[in-house]
């Protein structure tokens, strides 16, 4: 987490950069925003301001529009002036906070910035395969492809390499190749020196030079324009940037890790991506599966949520009721974990009572989850299909015969012969069977209903 303070307030701000230091981050400070602006155009950076409520905001946001510098501002002022919070919001900064700081006040706002708390919360074991090869490829340099579709994760798990490797220490800069202009993606990465085109009114650091030492994100690489991509794998293969304008190459030392919602291989073909690029990047490949094929993670995610939100408002940590339980489960999640999170975020606002119930399960345009989509008869025969079939997937033949057989004399009230015709097989069969499994201590249903037992 690196920390800008532009300005003074009488040493105030110097108490909020101690406590900052205290939870972890780099503080680099700046008197006025011309030096402020200084410090974002050499490079080192900053992922979030504190700025002097006396300072002209409104100048510095539009400063920072100008050279396309994207950083969160939080004013600060030494009284609580509802007046100077209200322009210092209108001009654009993203909070208020009054000094002298407080600790709490003060963590919280890093934590929300950085998003500290992101964590790789799984249950599924199609998840735990994934993290368990970030795990060990987390400490080499290699570069690194996360694929998976929308919302699956990506930039959590990329941060979760990050973290978990030499370069820790070291910036972790994200770029978003889809969200910049083709025009502008060059200099976004690879900086510009004064004067290289309209609006270049200083020197620029790139991405690439602001993660030095680091690790540097290429979020949606698949959208990079292919005239571009031949300048990224000299970039990579040779470590080595040029500036757009400059007059010699500047060395960088950083770790690529790029993610991707299209499949690359086909993109390749349709002349879209340089194969020797996707080679560059692919020498790991991290897939993350929809979430809908790690159905155990479901409930595990929603649990995080829940208490994610109601700390944050507030709330009593409610559980959710069986029925809300089965509606997350039998969504199909076309928005995967970003799509579950708002679901409870919304859940947890808008739920009364003990616990969550199915009428807080909500889509965004406010119908219940189990009414707004998969209410067709072929749809929900697919969904339990595809969920069949998961559940099958690692498992022996013998152990999928024995719950076979144990569910239907369940459903059958116990009664063998039923249960023997449904089946397919002969009662003796079934009677040798539950001889086996009673033997191995599974509790077998008794004839006529009642309770389960272990003996036949």
């Amino acid at each position: 987490m690196r920390l800008l303070i532009v300005g003074t307030l009488g040493g105030q701000l110097t108490i909020a950069s101690k406590i900052a230091m205290d939870k972890g981050a780099s503080v680099t400070h700046a008197e006025s925003n011309e030096q402020a602006l200084a410090v974002l155009r050499s490079g080192r950076g900053a992922d979030l301001l504190f700025v002097d409520v006396n300072l002209d905001i409104r100048d510095l946001v539009d400063r920072l529009d100008a050279e396309r510098i994207h950083v969160p501002i939080v004013a600060c002022g030494v009284t609580n002036d509802a007046r100077a919070a209200v322009r210092a919001i209108h001009a654009g900064a993203k909070e208020y906070i009054p000094l002298p700081p407080d600790p709490e006040l003060i963590a919280a706002v890093l934590a929300a910035v950085t998003d500290d708390n992101r964590e790789m919360i799984y249950r599924d074991d199609a998840m735990a395969s994934v993290v368990k090869l970030a795990q060990q490829i987390a400490g080499s340099d290699a570069s690194v492809l996360i694929t998976g579709e929308s919302g699956t994760g990506k930039e959590v798990l990329a941060r979760y390499v990050h973290a978990r490797s030499q370069r820790a220490k070291k910036p972790f800069i994200t770029v978003n190749c889809a969200a910049i202009p083709e025009n502008l993606l060059e200099s976004e990465l690879f900086g510009h020196e004064k004067g290289a085109f309209t609006g270049a009114l200083g020197r620029r650091i790139g991405k690439f030079e602001e993660a030095n030492g680091g690790t540097l994100l290429l979020d949606e690489i698949s959208e990079m324009d292919v005239r571009l991509q031949a300048k990224l794998l000299r970039a990579i293969q040779e470590r080595v940037i040029d500036r757009v304008g400059g007059s010699k190459p500047v060395p960088v030392d950083i770790r690529i890790i790029a993610t991707s919602n299209r499949n690359l291989t086909e993109a390749v073909r349709a002349g879209q991506f340089r194969e020797d690029l996707m080679f560059r990047l692919n020498v790991v490949n991290l897939k993350i599966p929809p979430l809908r094929e790690r159905p155990a993670d479901i409930f595990e995610l929603a649990t995080h949520f829940i208490k994610k939100y109601s700390e944050a408002n507030g709330l009593a940590v409610r559980p959710l009721s069986v029925e809300a339980r089965r509606a997350l489960n039998t969504t199909r999640w076309p928005g995967n974990v970003r799509e579950l999170e708002n679901t409870l975020h919304r859940a947890v606002l808008l739920s009364s009572g003990a616990e969550i119930g199915v009428d807080g399960i909500l889509s965004p345009d406010g119908a219940r989850l189990d009414q707004a989509r998969g209410t067709g008869v072929a749809e929900q025969a697919a969904l339990a299909a595809e969920q069949v079939t998961r559940s099958l997937v690692g498992r022996t033949v013998a152990d999928v015969e024995r719950d076979l057989i144990l569910e239907t004399l369940k459903h059958c009230l116990g009664n063998r012969t039923h249960a023997a015709n449904i089946l397919g097989i002969s009662i003796r069969t079934l009677r040798n069977k539950l001889n086996e499994y009673s033997a191995d201590g599974s509790p077998i249903p008794p004839p006529h209903g009642g309770e389960m037992r272990s003996v036949a």
